[in-house]
């Protein structure tokens, strides 16, 4: 039996895609162990579906200045002892990494045990994390062509991002009964992301009697951003998060308004959803949701509004174009060779394994 080590933490992103990869990973007959940080958001995601999980120091290298960059080295160096120590004991075939502060101890001690180690980035241009972890690493993937350029030559492997299987499994008919909609109208789906988009809930709300003549809505909205004195609108269903009835209720969604995550985008490229994209400021990121959305309507897989021109006109001529022409963008997505990331992905891994 192969055996393979997972590692990425700091956010769901970065678990999520491994979490989607297990199930195929199994079925290959891999042994699959799992490090990441102490206490992590990765350490409960991956308790709760029963792999062996090993937590390691892990600290965050900035750009800027704060206190912290002079205590975080001498983290990351203990977390490269310990992730030394434990490949040592796990003696895997191979390191599969999605990304994150914690995986650079575990890339970096692998190359030092001669571990192939394939890394995956999600942006369109690497993080940091990922810039110091690419010298060691055999392969790098990548959701999106333009990434290549960035990558070492001979590295990079254009692949998609692993998506989970259920995703794919939703039942229309389930959301139709859990919304209480009917098939009078078709259905837009509004995605801000787990905290929530004011702007987008704005845009949308200030738009809704005009929207709610033509099209049925399903708002997730954000914790907290719940507005209780719209719950009389027909067609209009707004939930702070949903987790169990979601791969329903995008399989009923004829088109979804998203931030421009980059696992995000993936899934409704995936799922070949036609989307409006209006990605998160440069104003408050680096920056990697923009080029992401440009990355995809240069495809012809999405149209793209940038949060400062975001009004109600502007939303309202988008959902306009795009339910139109959805056969247009369907077709632009089903030609993408980025949506069988598992099978890709697993072929890489199966090559590499020592």
């Amino acid at each position: 039996m192969k055996r393979i080590v997972l590692t990425g933490g700091g956010t769901a992103g970065h678990v999520t895609p491994n979490i989607a990869l297990i199930p195929t990973l199994q079925k290959e007959g891999y042994e699959i162990h799992y490090i990441g940080s102490y206490d992590g958001i990765e350490k409960k995601l991956i308790e709760e579906i029963g792999i062996p999980y090993y937590g390691i120091s892990s600290g965050k290298l900035r750009r800027y200045f704060d206190f912290k960059n002079f205590s975080d080295p001498f983290k990351v160096l203990k977390g490269y002892g310990e992730a030394k120590k434990l490949l040592k004991k796990l003696k895997p075939d191979i390191i599969f990494s999605k990304g994150g502060f914690v995986t650079v101890p575990v890339v970096i001690a692998a190359k030092r045990l001669a571990i192939p180690a394939i890394i995956h980035e999600s942006d369109m241009t690497p993080g940091l994390a990922n810039k110091l972890a690419i010298p060691s690493a055999t392969k790098v993937c990548c959701n999106f062509p333009e990434t290549m350029k960035y990558l070492p030559d001979g590295k990079s492997v254009l692949t998609g991002s692993p998506i989970r299987r259920e995703l794919m499994e939703g039942s229309k008919e389930k959301a139709w009964n859990f919304l209480g909609f009917d098939n009078s109208k078709p259905v837009i789906m509004i995605i801000g992301g787990s905290l929530g988009s004011a702007a987008i809930n704005a845009a949308i709300r200030s738009n809704l009697d005009l929207l709610l003549k033509n099209f049925q809505i399903v708002h997730l909205c954000g914790q907290g951003k719940l507005d209780t004195s719209l719950n009389h609108k027909q067609g209009y269903r707004q939930f702070e998060y949903i987790k169990k009835e979601l791969t329903d209720i995008f399989a009923l969604s004829d088109v979804v308004i998203s931030r421009a995550g980059a696992n995000a985008i993936c899934e409704l490229l995936a799922l070949r959803k036609p989307n409006i994209l209006i990605p998160l400021s440069a104003a408050a990121s680096r920056g990697d949701q923009i080029l992401n959305a440009r990355s995809f309507e240069k495809q012809g897989f999405s149209v793209v509004i940038e949060e400062e021109q975001l009004t109600k006109e502007t939303l309202s001529a988008a959902i306009k174009d795009v339910y139109e022409h959805k056969e247009k963008y369907v077709s632009a997505m089903k030609k993408s060779s980025q949506t069988d990331a598992i099978i890709t992905i697993t072929n890489l891994i199966k090559e590499y394994s020592r």
